[in-house]
C-alpha cells in the first residue's frame, strides 16, 4: 500500500523542540522532491521545507529559517523535520508530501502545538 504516514506531533513550550517523522511504504522516499506543509484553520497551507532528490538542496520558509530542518533518512525511507525554539504561531498540523513518479502523494499530518 502506497501511503505517508506521519508521527512525532504533540504538546510543547515556547522555546522548546520537536522532531516530525514521515514514513513511507510502497514507494521510494529517496531521489524525489519531498516537503513538509502545515495548516491551521485560520490560515492558508503553508511550505514549510522541501528537500531535493539530491537532498543537496533544502528550501525553508521565512518564518522557520534557521529553526527548523528537513532532512531525509532513505534507508529507514523516512523524512524528518526537526523543529527548535518553537512559537506559539508554530501550532499547525504539519503533513508531509512527495512528488513521486506515480503522483504527489500526502499523509493525514500530525498535530503540532505550541503553549505554555
Amino acid at each position: 500500500q502506497v501511503q505517508l504516514v506521519e508521527s512525532g506531533g504533540g504538546l510543547v513550550q515556547p522555546g522548546g523542540s520537536l522532531r516530525l517523522s514521515c514514513a513511507a511504504s510502497g514507494f521510494a522516499l529517496s531521489n524525489i522532491y519531498a516537503s513538509w506543509y502545515r495548516q491551521t484553520p485560520e490560515k492558508e497551507r503553508e511550505l514549510v521545507a522541501r528537500i531535493s532528490p539530491s537532498g543537496l538542496s533544502t528550501d525553508y520558509a521565512d518564518s522557520v529559517k534557521g529553526r527548523f530542518t528537513i532532512s531525509r533518512d532513505s534507508a529507514k525511507n523516512t523524512l524528518y523535520l526537526q523543529m527548535s525554539s518553537l512559537k506559539p504561531d508554530d501550532t499547525a498540523i504539519y503533513f508531509c508530501r512527495a512528488s513521486a513518479a506515480f503522483g504527489a502523494i500526502r499523509g493525514p499530518g500530525t498535530q503540532v502545538r505550541v503553549s505554555s
